[in-house]
């Protein structure tokens, strides 16, 4: 979580003096150029054959309508409010669970995705750091990443996480190589380059232990952490741009993060009362 604010705080750094483009498209071929060099070990060629190459491919182009969400989004919204908008995704997971995969949803988790809708609205209310108008776009982004992420936790049972985090590199990369070729080549100062340099750091090892992670410990473990990022982004938004988060925002914000513990509380309490019906 803390890279994956870096990453975040550094993209939105970037994106106001480069092409969005190309800032996508250094930070996925970072992640590819990170990744590949395991090709020259004949024993980790192995992680590189998939059982799954749609879903490769499905999950690669998730990710990629995600960033360029999130990129539109931090162009006109601070990282902390930013981030805590996305962190309705594990909410947005129970509307997808009811809906998509048809699983009985109680009424407590319904209340708390009210609850972090609502936190979300305070969030993006008019006249706030957020422009309301384009609320829709971080919103959507969620949408998008709780297929995703629903996708990712799937894939871990069935591929090795540095294979899927190889796929995903490789087609983000290759559809943005497309679109970059439009912007020609572009001077970069010294700065900016390091900056690449740590989007593209902090996005590869952010993700990659993020898969990691659903690989070693069920969805509802992992997903608590994920609030943690609300602190980190409000940390990185102060530091590198001297945003902090009004007093309304910053309770929509807790209203948010207190839905989403709630509702990672609730699944360990199910998943408990099902190994006691099973024992």
């Amino acid at each position: 979580m803390a890279c994956l604010a870096i990453h975040d705080t550094t993209n939105k750094l970037l994106i106001s003096t480069l092409p969005p483009v190309l800032v996508l498209w250094f930070r996925f071929m970072f992640q590819v150029l990170a990744t590949t060099p395991s090709l020259l070990y004949p024993s980790a060629r192995l992680l590189m054959r998939t059982r799954q190459p749609r879903l490769q491919l499905l999950r690669g182009l998730l990710l990629l309508v995600c960033s360029g969400l999130a990129i539109l989004s931090l162009q006109r919204m601070p990282v902390a409010e930013f981030t805590a908008i996305a962190c309705l995704t594990p909410l947005a997971l129970t509307v997808l669970a009811r809906f998509a995969m048809k699983e009985q949803v109680s009424g407590k988790r319904w209340l708390l995705v009210a609850g972090g809708l609502i936190g979300a609205l305070i969030i993006v209310r008019p006249g706030g750091a957020l422009e309301w108008r384009f609320a829709w776009l971080p919103l959507l982004m969620v949408a998008f990443y709780a297929i995703y992420q629903t996708l990712t936790s799937f894939m871990t049972r069935v591929e090795s996480p540095m294979t899927t985090h190889f796929y995903t590199g490789w087609v983000c990369a290759s559809a943005l190589s497309v679109l970059a070729l439009g912007h020609g080549f572009v001077d970069l100062t010294a700065n900016q380059l390091l900056q690449l340099l740590l989007l593209g750091l902090a996005g590869t090892l952010g993700q990659y232990l993020m898969i990691l992670a659903f690989s070693k410990a069920p969805a509802s473990t992992v997903s608590p952490y994920l609030y943690t990022s609300i602190a980190f982004a409000t940390l990185a938004g102060w530091f590198v741009f001297g945003q902090i988060p009004d007093a309304l925002a910053s309770l929509g914000m807790l209203v948010i993060a207190v839905c989403g513990l709630g509702a990672g509380w609730l699944s360990v309490k199910e998943q408990g009362a099902q190994s006691k019906e099973l024992a």
